[in-house]
């Protein structure tokens, strides 16, 4: 079993836990929100914590030798259910058509720090010989 502690572009851990553990080929992300590297909620609402959240997850995805297109299964996690056509629109745009995973979208009262929007990812690692083909 693999620990990610940290990965560039992100803020670390804010509490006692890794980014992303992975263990028999699966990378689990921890829920990411729209933090920027200096951990401070990025402004212009739902909108823009979104595509920061997806940002944090590319990031941590690729530290741990994954990416998107190996995406297994998403779980969001929103305060307001009225935000889930913005939300579902820039979640949406990082995906290809061939590379949906799996999801639920979970109705929360309060994320960290005042968030609007959490995400995690469970993906498969990327093949060793998959960047040379």
């Amino acid at each position: 079993m693999q620990r990610i502690k940290a990965a560039k572009g992100v803020p670390p851990a804010m509490g006692p836990y890794s980014l992303a553990v992975i263990h028999d080929g699966i990378v689990y992300t921890a829920g990411q929100i729209g933090l920027t590297v200096d951990a401070v909620i990025v402004d212009g609402g739902v909108e823009a914590e979104a595509k920061q959240t997806m940002e944090n997850l590319v990031k941590v995805l690729h530290a741990a030798g994954s990416d998107l297109n190996h995406a297994l299964k998403t779980t969001i996690y929103l305060t307001d259910p009225a935000d889930f056509a913005a939300v579902n629109k820039i979640y949406g745009s990082y995906f290809n058509e061939a590379s949906h995973p799996a999801r639920e979208t979970i109705g929360a009262a309060a994320l960290p720090l005042g968030a609007k929007i959490e995400i995690s990812i469970i993906a498969a690692l990327k093949p060793k010989n998959e960047d040379t083909l």
